[in-house]
């Protein structure tokens, strides 16, 4: 057995000093599919950053593939939402892909024969072969996410990180990303995911991080997903609708 790819052991994180995300206890490994769970602001993107070594650790440890965060970001492949990316920029969806290639190629340094094939066979796994050539900022808004995903493939991670990959995505681009990550899971990479979505989480994840401001539950769906532990969490705003279905009202 190797090491976890994520391994964290009472970890507060923040920002300046102050800690906006604590109690943090979780260990992920290859293969396996973690969903980070909780409203807005709850600590998701901060936990999902802390891992690219990009928001201090304030207490505890945290190991991402055996070491250092940061030392372990060219191991880690990251799909932001897509509104990270200026739709306006004028690139193609295969030049995006082609930066997730740049940590092997070197910057300013021209792609080789290896580089563009991999740019190839990214954009055929998530559907989008045909739009190469297509200008980012006219795919849809689950193109890009997709295209997005596919710059990360084109790292070759070992824990790929998404966040709320779902977000504003058609029915047939999550389909698409759904079967990539499961694919990616059975080939033994780890993955992290922040979502709203419980079904989501429940149909997707073998573990789930509830977070709201601290860690509420880790553990399968069905144990960290329950009623009272999602009420809680939420202040109150959770409801139980039967058939094992919750309603989350956030103010």
């Amino acid at each position: 057995m190797g090491d976890a790819a994520l391994r964290y052991a009472g970890v507060s994180l923040g920002y300046h000093g102050t800690p906006v995300l604590t109690d943090v206890e979780l260990t992920l490994a290859g293969g396996q599919r973690l969903a980070l769970v909780g409203p807005n602001g709850a600590g998701k993107s901060t936990l999902i950053k802390s891992v690219l070594g990009l928001v201090p650790v304030l207490g505890g440890t945290a190991t991402v593939l055996g070491g250092a965060p940061a030392g372990a970001r060219h191991r880690t492949g990251y799909v932001p939402q897509t509104g990270s990316l200026d739709a306006d920029f004028p690139v193609t969806a295969a030049q995006v892909v082609m930066m997730g290639r740049y940590r092997r190629i070197g910057w300013w340094r021209p792609t080789r024969a290896v580089d563009r094939r991999a740019v190839r066979e990214a954009l055929d796994r998530v559907g989008l072969a045909d739009r190469a050539g297509t200008h980012f900022g006219i795919l849809s808004g689950g193109q890009r996410q997709r295209v997005l995903l596919a710059r990360a493939l084109a790292a070759e991670p070992e824990l790929l990180l998404l966040d709320e990959p779902f977000n504003g995505v058609d029915a047939v681009s999550q389909e698409a990303v759904v079967r990539v990550l499961r694919e990616l899971g059975a080939a033994g990479t780890a993955l992290v995911l922040s979502t709203h979505d419980l079904t989501v989480a429940r149909e997707l994840a073998d573990q789930v991080c509830l977070l709201n401001g601290r860690q509420w539950a880790i553990g399968p769906p069905a144990a960290a997903l329950t009623g009272d532990i999602l009420r809680r969490a939420y202040g109150g705003h959770a409801v139980d609708v039967g058939d094992g279905r919750t309603v989350l009202v956030e103010p």
